[in-house]
């Protein structure tokens, strides 16, 4: 059964020209004839994916070839400027660990907030609550504002809510770095256990080994575009063979 499905989807980001240039500067040049439009950058290009119940994908590429942001745009955080994407079943994305926390309120309010956003009912999320905290291990911080937490420990906060819930897709942006190695043996643990299920996985990982050893499918995305799609073995070689 198809979950996930993008259609000529392309997506045209800011630059960090743009971002930084602020309202007095913009004034100023407009004053003096100098303005100029900042420019925009084309980050994925007529994107075309579709994903199948249960496949676990590795996608694979150098720095800067649009894989983070093609995740992005599967979980709803981005929106494309073209072209459109479908996704069926609850989404847990293990982007950017932390991201959606509010600083200001407990470790146990941000649980129940989380898991809201992520599609769950308080009630469930109150059930889950002590088991997160455990799997964390932050259950001394549970009435902590967040704000008070290492990044370590928020990171932990994030992988431990987005794997408890037990998701239809799960997608991991290199999140296998966060803690101590006692902490990220847990981590790859819980992970194992979403390959033995149903689960469908998209991974992006600069591991090529194991991108080869967990993940039947392969996805290479160069400066925006699809280069290969197909047998992670096979796309593992293609891809280590252009950068040797």
């Amino acid at each position: 059964m198809e979950v996930i499905r993008l259609d000529n989807v392309s997506l045209w980001r800011r630059t960090q020209e743009e971002f930084s240039y602020d309202l007095k500067k913009t004034l100023l040049s407009v004053f003096e004839g100098k303005y100029r439009q900042p420019a925009k950058k084309l980050v994925l290009d007529k994107i075309n994916l579709v994903v199948e119940k249960g496949e676990k994908i590795g996608i694979i590429g150098a720095n800067g070839s649009g894989k983070s942001t093609l995740l992005k745009i599967i979980s709803g955080i981005l929106k494309p400027t073209t072209g459109s994407v479908r996704v069926r079943g609850q989404i847990a994305p293990l982007i950017e660990l932390g991201a959606g926390f509010d600083a200001e309120i407990s470790v146990s309010d941000n649980i129940l907030l989380y898991g809201v956003l992520l599609g769950f009912s308080r009630a469930e999320m109150r059930e889950r609550t002590r088991s997160i905290l455990d799997f964390a291990e932050l259950e001394d911080y549970a009435f902590i504002p967040v704000k008070a937490l290492s990044s370590g420990m928020v990171a932990r906060l994030g992988f431990a809510i987005a794997t408890d819930i037990q998701p239809d897709i799960l997608i991991l942006d290199e999140v296998l770095s966060v803690g101590d190695e006692s902490f990220k043996n847990k981590c790859k643990q819980r992970i194992d256990s979403f390959w033995q299920g149903e689960t469908t996985v998209l991974v992006v990982s600069h591991s090529m080994e194991f991108v080869r050893k967990s993940c039947k499918q392969v996805i290479w995305l160069d400066k925006g575009t699809i280069k290969f799609s197909g047998y992670a073995s096979e796309g593992v070689d293609y891809y280590l063979n252009s950068v040797n």
